[in-house]
């Protein structure tokens, strides 16, 4: 592997991240108090310690790490863009990979951060009522607005399914990637704009929000992944490093990745591999269909395999299979 490459797709965890230069001047923030990366694993380690990226992948994914800038992930159904978030955040140890999915209905303020006034309005008519100073007790930062904190390495945060989202989102997460960091007005209007706010980690974390504003330090690893339904914006498409995953072909690689992610179930699913690529020349598989039929073949008590493992890989697009 070339000495640049700090995520490398060896699947062993290590500290290459901390020989990470400093950032395009451009892409230079100055986020403080630096916070230190939290604790435990991706949070999916299974996916994580199983995932066999490309050469361009392992590429691509380093440019948006020297870089400072979201990594835009598209190809089918299967090929493991949402993993890819975890795999890096497994390797480099940048803990809990922070998920975003996206629907139609989502925006930037979601992301970002939930306020509660109805449980403070409540709160505030007990006798036990909380200060003025406890409003952090009803803003929980979300997914992106926790990726956005002053950490010291970067945060990985998975936007899933980006094309998805309503027409205007892509140009609104341009403006808050450009800036690295937000205001909550919520704070920011009051006369101490400081308080201590929930974060997207869980239950009991908590951090300090100083003078009403979020801004990063690190700049987030920011995956966000696309399944082509839509396309998007040149000025967004610019700003973003890009990566197309394919579907694995062959025999080899297709069996490698079954043993991977099942050990000693995959033995005797040669059948069942080559079945896969037969039927994926008619329609749209995904390869996760192919260890869900490997897996139920090797517990079913049945002798008609290849029966039971095309009810289990019907086709995502094409042909409807008829047996």
């Amino acid at each position: 592997m070339p000495d640049w490459l700090l995520y490398t797709g060896s699947r062993l965890p290590h500290g290459g991240v901390d020989r990470l230069p400093p950032p395009p001047p451009w892409r230079a923030f100055d986020g403080e108090p630096v916070l230190p990366s939290p604790a435990g694993g991706s949070g999916n380690e299974h996916q994580a310690t199983t995932y066999r990226p490309s050469d361009d992948a392992v590429r691509q994914v380093n440019a948006a790490l020297y870089l400072r800038r979201p990594l835009l992930v598209t190809g089918p159904p299967g090929t493991g863009k949402s993993t890819l978030a975890y795999a890096v955040a497994h390797e480099l140890g940048l803990g809990p990979v922070l998920h975003w999915p996206i629907t139609s209905r989502t925006t930037l303020r979601d992301g970002l951060y939930q306020y509660d006034p109805l449980t403070r309005l409540y709160a505030a008519g007990r006798d036990d009522a909380p200060s003025e100073e406890d409003i952090g007790r009803y803003i929980r930062l979300g997914p992106l607005g926790t990726a956005l904190l002053p950490y010291g390495r970067p945060r990985v945060l998975l936007v899933d399914e980006i094309d998805k989202s309503d027409i205007d989102l892509p140009n609104d997460l341009l403006t808050i990637f450009e800036k690295g960091e937000y205001e909550i007005p919520e704070l920011t209007r009051r006369a101490d704009p400081s308080a201590e706010v929930m974060t997207a980690d869980g239950p009991g974390a908590r951090v300090t929000v100083a003078a009403g504003t979020v801004r990063c330090r690190a700049f987030p690893m920011v995956v966000m992944t696309s399944n082509g339904e839509r396309e998007f914006p040149p000025a967004f498409l610019r700003r973003c490093v890009t990566v197309e995953l394919r579907q694995p072909s062959g025999d080899a690689e297709l069996s490698a990745i079954v043993r991977e992610h099942l050990g000693p179930l995959a033995d005797q699913s040669d059948d069942l591999v080559r079945r896969f690529l037969e039927r994926s020349t008619a329609g749209t598989l995904a390869t996760d269909q192919l260890l869900n039929a490997v897996y139920l073949c090797r517990h079913a008590d049945t002798e008609d395999r290849r029966a039971l493992a095309d009810r289990i890989m019907p086709y995502l697009t094409g042909p409807i299979d008829d047996d």
